[in-house]
């Protein structure tokens, strides 16, 4: 806590008064939906003193973003593994490559229908245990450097009882432990440097669905995948419904059901994809509050749930309940809420969720406001993909500015659209996206795109800038010999897009440029009112391009 945060906070709600009314009519955003008990004291511009002044600063923690469940062929999926790695070092900061390892209460054993089931998994397990295993510990070894990127040893166990759960160990030369049950796991791993993470939470019980029963609070199990390819867990309700051929999701399994049943855990994503790349964009992800990007920092991050879940941008959320951050249980009948997200595009609301129920509602603006001034912060999505033919179109060039600066590029890169093998599928192979070079005017590209598989799913490449230039500069496009620009002011009033050879070809394009104001908000609010004696809060964040964030929730013991 710093001296500035216990001082008496009337003035400062006072004056903020004039700055939120200036903030609403210059950005867009609105406030909305505060449950009874809840009062607003400021809504601040991002950095502002204001906020500076009625909150602590933030600890010296930094957002890292990994990905701890992803499929190559090393059993049953597609890709080389070194591919995966490989995808996974150029937009991760850490991550898991997972095999495939045991099905102990497999299903079918006098089904014709399930046979080919039994037939696949059994000899994916055999290929591992025939050598797979220790070419995969080699290999995540290879590819591990402490401060630059991290890999971990993880495999996953299915169940029909208890549903399936991911092992991630410290050790890099963790050994492949036999179970006969995720319960014969679970007694197994006590004393040794292992997390048991249940995954795609949501499946009916008893069919690979989770079983609330038998989660067990503590080091073992500090967070369980909320997101995935499979689907959102949150709830039976709201976007991104189970669609595998494993079935629908419905309540018991969710995240909010075992919220509600008074169980504390962190939330996080994975892809859970099976075409070798990890950080699929858009199939999920996990971000990690810690000190540095070290082994240390990172497990001690998982462990104490001081972790978020986010499906494909990473959204920073730095929710904090007194002196809390997300993860912790924290004790007291005020919480002095405060919360700071920065997304990656327009946010369409933010959603502050006490036990189940929305608390408060931060709306952002239906359409971004023009900003003030001449020069501009902002993020701008350039897009390539939409071809009509299967074949995959290969992107080389680079995407340049000619005034001001690019000070970041962040990828947005996409595995092929694949969740599981089926039967009588052949192997395809991995196209690794890279950002080849990056400098303050220009970055170069080699990206692979393929035909949408659907209305509903996406299969383009894309990267964000995140740029500091003036509103007359020009972004251009110089890819597979044509070139397209556009001036950051065209861009700040809506999207601009290109075919390459004409209609029904592969296609770019200029996003609208987001400005901070729609893409960033600081929030502090105070809840006093108790409901139990231990209430739960979390985070949601939802962008305009349906890209979401949670946080882990922060638990409030009643005085």
């Amino acid at each position: 806590m710093t001296e500035d945060s216990s001082i008496d906070k009337s003035n400062y709600i006072k004056s903020d008064i004039m700055d939120r009314r200036h903030f609403l009519e210059i950005s867009g955003w609105s406030f909305l939906g505060l449950a009874a008990s809840g009062s607003l004291l400021g809504a601040c511009k991002p950095g502002s003193k204001e906020a500076k002044k009625i909150m602590p600063s933030p600890t010296n923690t930094k957002l890292f973003w990994g990905d701890l469940h992803n499929h190559c062929n090393l059993t049953y999926g597609h890709g080389d593994m070194r591919d995966a790695f490989e995808a996974a070092k150029g937009q991760l900061d850490f991550v898991s490559v997972t095999p495939h390892a045991m099905w102990p209460d497999i299903p079918g054993r006098n089904d014709p229908r399930l046979s080919w089931v039994i037939d696949y998994h059994t000899g994916a397990f055999k290929r591992l245990r025939a050598g797979g295993y220790d070419k995969y510990v080699k290999m995540t070894n290879e590819y591990n450097r402490e401060g630059e990127f991290l890999t971990f040893i993880g495999y996953e166990a299915h169940s029909m009882e208890h549903g399936d759960h991911v092992a991630l160990n410290y050790d890099l030369n963790a050994p492949l432990v036999e179970c006969t049950s995720i319960e014969d796991w679970k007694q197994k791993a006590k004393g040794h440097k292992v997390f048991i993470t249940p995954h795609h939470m949501g499946y009916q019980t008893g069919y690979r669905g989770y079983n609330w029963k038998f989660f067990t609070e503590g080091d073992q199990t500090p967070f369980v995948e909320m997101y995935s390819r499979h689907g959102l867990a949150e709830t039976d309700q709201g976007d991104y419904p189970y669609l595998h051929d494993m079935g629908p999701r419905q309540w018991e399994g969710t995240i909010l059901y075992g919220l509600e049943q008074g169980h504390k855990f962190g939330l996080i994503g994975s892809t859970d994809q099976h075409s070798g790349y990890p950080g699929s964009y858009g199939d999920g992800r996990v971000g990690v509050l810690a000190p540095s990007l070290t082994r240390d920092a990172v497990w001690e991050a998982l462990r104490t749930r001081h972790v978020c879940c986010a499906t494909g941008d990473n959204i920073k959320i730095d929710f904090r309940l007194n002196d809390a951050m997300m993860g912790d249980v924290a004790r007291g009948n005020s919480r002095r809420i405060y919360l700071n997200v920065e997304g990656q595009s327009c946010i369409d609301y933010i959603d502050i969720v006490k036990n189940g129920r929305l608390l408060a509602r931060m709306n952002g603006p239906m359409t971004p406001v023009m900003p003030e001034g001449d020069t501009v912060h902002c993020k701008v999505k350039v897009e390539f993909g939409w071809n009509r033919e299967e074949r995959y179109v290969t992107w080389k060039g680079n995407l340049s500015i000619d005034k001001g600066r690019i000070l970041k590029v962040t990828p947005c890169f996409r595995g092929a659209a694949f969740t599981s093998p089926q039967e009588g599928e052949t192997e395809f192979h991995t196209h690794v996206n890279k950002i080849i070079s990056a400098s303050e005017r220009q970055t170069e590209l080699l990206l692979y795109t393929s035909k949408n598989p659907n209305t509903l799913t996406p299969a383009t490449q894309a990267v964000i800038l995140e740029l500091e230039m003036p509103k007359d500069g020009i972004i251009k496009a110089d890819f597979n010999g044509k070139q397209f620009k556009h001036s950051l002011g065209e861009l700040l009033e809506g999207s601009r897009s290109h075919f390459m050879i004409g209609w029904l070809s592969e296609a770019i394009l200029f996003n609208r440029a987001m400005p901070e104001s729609c893409y960033m908000i600081e929030h502090y609010m105070e809840d006093k009112e108790p409901e139990r004696d231990t209430d739960y809060y979390y985070v949601r964040v939802r962008q305009r391009d349906q890209q979401w964030a949670f946080s882990s929730p922060i638990w409030v013991e009643r005085v």
